[in-house]
């Protein structure tokens, strides 16, 4: 199952295309990246623009689900709304897909074992889930494809066949 991870923002958002692999490869890394906005558009414009970037990577990828981070807690209110206007954006690029929401808690959980692990530990994990010989770049990139390997762990029953729970 091919799996897109989705690390929603108006500034960045952070994608990451996965699917289990073969051999000793058990997930296999097709594409990661970032749709960035300028910041001197206004918001209906780059809004606009991560709706037409994500439906043609979906067009063009054909990912079986899509996984994207839920919000969980923000200090700032207007950072939260716009991360909350561009994540409905999102949702509507992939109406057509089964989608499925996980705090940064439940990716963190999921991938290293510990919900309160550090960025760095889950880019690791990543890293050595993927098969990578570096840790994954941008940091937008990397938290998207730690939430696709979130969705196709629980999936699969968790890391080594464990699986963790998140409540």
């Amino acid at each position: 199952m091919r799996v897109l991870g989705i690390d929603p923002g108006l500034a960045i958002v952070g994608y990451g295309l996965i699917e289990p692999g073969s051999g000793d490869r058990v997930y296999r890394l097709i594409e990661a990246g970032v749709i960035r906005t300028p910041a001197a558009q206004a918001d209906p414009a780059r809004l606009q623009m991560i709706y037409e970037e994500l439906c043609a990577l979906i067009s063009e990828a054909r990912p079986a689900a899509m996984a994207v981070e839920r919000l969980f807690f923000c200090k700032n209110v207007t950072t939260a709304m716009a991360v909350a206007q561009a994540r409905g954006v999102i949702l509507l690029a992939g109406h057509e897909l089964p989608i499925s929401g996980y705090t940064p808690l439940e990716v963190k959980r999921q991938i290293c074992g510990y919900g309160r692990a550090g960025k760095r530990q889950v880019q690791a994990m990543v890293q050595r889930l993927l098969n990578l010989n570096t840790l994954p770049r941008p940091d937008d990139a990397a938290d998207a494809l730690a939430i696709a390997l979130c969705h196709l762990l629980r999936s699969r029953g968790g890391v080594n066949g464990r699986s963790i729970s998140t409540t």
